[in-house]
């Protein structure tokens, strides 16, 4: 009776004519994009979302996902609008979906009652797509979708609706052409130089837009740079900035001829990719290996061929900071979407002074690209200029208001009929990326007295056991900021970072230790949320596989000869799943029998 309300009340809600957007509308869906992108800087590039529950013109409750596998940002928005979130809007800049099988922003908008949710556009990846928007409405909220039944009035709503596509663009690129986001970063002279004849580029831009450029590397997951980068200007490309996410740094080099002491060698702090030609200088590969740098060969190295790998990655966002040389190869392949030019008030002239973009083969001024979305700012005594060479593709497909609503829904299983022979998961919004550590869901499990604690994700609890019972105060520290970190990313860096530097203070048996740390806790976290487990038995009959292109041992690598232990623990627990669940039928059946002679 409850269920057939309740789809009445949805069918109904969702056939209501929504109504026209008013300025409340407006202002409260360009705060929901601002606040997504607060996080930038602090985290991995992720989906980016933000929240605001409000009655008319006031603000009840606000709230933005710090990083994945952290408290979602209408849960935050929930709980800081108390009682006041019931009969409230809740503008969304982007539909519900951090990760399968967490529906708690779904859960406490219906709960705290919200009559009213404004999405600014439905998520962009499939697996996702609408699932949310119809559980809302199944919930029995009127639920108004940019570009769908949210009606138009105006310049004021569709500068809204852009502002929610421009702070997800790298995920709206990603899903569209399966590439990441890529920003070709430069500094010119007013003349058009990056550097003097020479090759000397200290510097061209002001202090003021350097410290732009930090702030940009810290919102992307890796930085591209050519050789001629490399043996010019030697740099670090870190973000010059204490805590907060740092980009892997990626080198291009067809033949490495590149300098045996550069500082982009040091992976102390951060992660650098060395992308090569299959059989280019063997032996210095085997230098860069020894001091921790990663070397991928490709059998012909291009900046597509590289963007591919970083798509399979799982990266978002890139930053291209190379010189002409690079950069015209990257433009004419498609990768490049967004120019980030910082004009300096500078002439130094030179026929042979390098520019910013190379030969392009073009003859003629129509042949010219042109960039969109053209914009301007000071920065210090330098004019910064964006725009994009690909317009941002655009999610506005149709949302099913009525069918979708009064359908029974069940996430549980995902909706593919045909089950591929290898499943394949790594970042959390992806596919099956509930499998993932970095996945949104506590476990609880005893310390060393027996007692319970609560980890935020697998991810912490595995990278706090590399030190437990570890008798030294720096370890000791490291395992609570482990527990206390916000997100998984944070665990992670802390625990590698501490075992990287200070190999010592890793506990003597981790070697082997570590398998049976994992299995713990992944025992726990698929015991612990039955839509987890149901996800990991609907994959029965298929390999698992973590798609970690840089873990050997975790993962499957780039060229899949990993061992894959994440994968196969994973298959070992689904087994003993299936066996508990034949037990138990087998039980079932045995007592009604019986039942039934007695």
């Amino acid at each position: 009776m409850h269920v057939q309300a309740l789809s009445l009340r949805a069918c109904v809600s969702a056939q209501r004519p929504s109504p026209a957007p008013s300025s409340d509308d407006t202002r409260h869906l360009l705060r929901a994009a601002e606040l997504a992108g607060s996080s930038a800087g602090l985290s991995a590039p992720h989906p980016n979302f933000g929240c605001v529950i409000a009655h008319g013109p006031k603000v009840v409750g606000e709230g933005f996902l710090y990083a994945q596998g952290t408290k979602s940002a209408e849960v935050q928005a929930v709980e800081r609008a108390g009682e006041f979130a019931k009969n409230a809007t809740a503008y969304l800049n982007l539909e519900p979906g951090d990760c399968h099988g967490d529906d708690s922003a779904v859960r406490a908008l219906r709960q705290a009652g919200v009559s009213r949710v404004v999405v600014g556009m439905p998520h962009p990846l499939p697996h996702l797509h609408g699932k949310a928007i119809s559980a809302l409405r199944h919930g029995g909220a009127n639920v108004e979708v940019g570009g769908h039944n949210l009606l138009e009035s105006g310049s004021s709503i569709q500068e809204a609706l852009k502002a929610c596509q421009l702070v997800n663009a790298p995920l709206l690129y990603r899903a569209a052409n399966r590439l990441p986001y890529s920003v070709l970063k430069y500094a010119m002279t007013v003349d058009g130089k990056i550097a003097a004849s020479t090759g000397h580029s200290a510097w061209v831009s002001s202090t003021q837009s350097r410290q732009r450029v930090f702030e940009t590397r810290a919102r992307s997951d890796a930085v591209v740079v050519g050789g001629n980068t490399v043996r010019r200007d030697n740099p670090r490309l870190t973000t010059r900035q204490e805590g907060g996410h740092l980009p892997v740094r990626i080198v291009m080099s067809r033949c490495l001829n590149l300098p045996m002491d550069a500082k982009l060698w040091d992976v102390s702090t951060t992660h650098t990719i060395v992308t090569t030609q299959k059989g280019a200088r063997q032996d210095f590969q085997a230098m860069l290996v020894s001091r921790g740098v990663e070397v991928v060969e490709f059998d012909f190295l291009t900046p597509r061929a590289v963007m591919d790998y970083c798509y399979d990655r799982g990266y978002l966002s890139i930053l291209w900071e190379c010189g002409g040389m690079l950069s015209a190869p990257a433009i004419a392949s498609g990768v490049i979407q967004k120019v980030m030019a910082f004009i300096s008030p500078k002439i130094i002239g030179g026929i042979t002074a390098p520019t910013p973009v190379g030969e392009l083969g073009m003859v003629e001024m129509t042949q010219a690209l042109q960039l969109s979305e053209v914009a301007f700012e000071q920065i210090g005594p330098d004019m910064l200029m964006t725009g994009f060479l690909q317009p941002i593709p655009s999610c506005q497909p149709e949302v099913p208001a009525v069918v979708e609503a009064a359908a029974a829904l069940d996430t549980s299983i995902p909706s593919s009929t045909e089950r591929p022979q290898v499943i394949s998961f790594y970042k959390p919004w992806d596919p099956y990326g509930a499998l993932s550590n970095f996945s949104p869901h506590s476990i609880s499990l005893p310390d060393e007295s027996g007692a319970a604690v609560s980890w935020n994700s697998v991810e912490h609890y595995y990278q706090a056991q590399k030190f437990r019972g570890v008798k030294d105060e720096l370890a000791q520290a490291c395992v609570h900021n482990i527990q206390k970190a916000r997100g998984p990313e944070e665990a992670a860096r802390m625990g590698r970072t501490l075992a990287r530097q200070r190999p010592d203070l890793v506990r003597a048996d981790w070697a082997t230790a570590r398998i049976g740390a994992m299995e713990t806790a992944l025992q726990a976290k698929f015991s612990t949320y039955p839509v987890l487990r149901d996800l990991l038995l609907s994959t029965a009959g298929a390999v698992l596989v973590e798609a970690s292109q840089n873990d050997m041992f975790w993962g499957a690598g780039r060229s899949g000869n990993g061992e894959n232990k994440l994968g196969l623990l994973l298959m070992q627990l689904r087994s003993q799943f299936l066996e508990d669940s034949e037990d138990l039928n087998g039980r079932s059946r045995t007592a009604g029998s019986a039942t039934a002679v007695s």
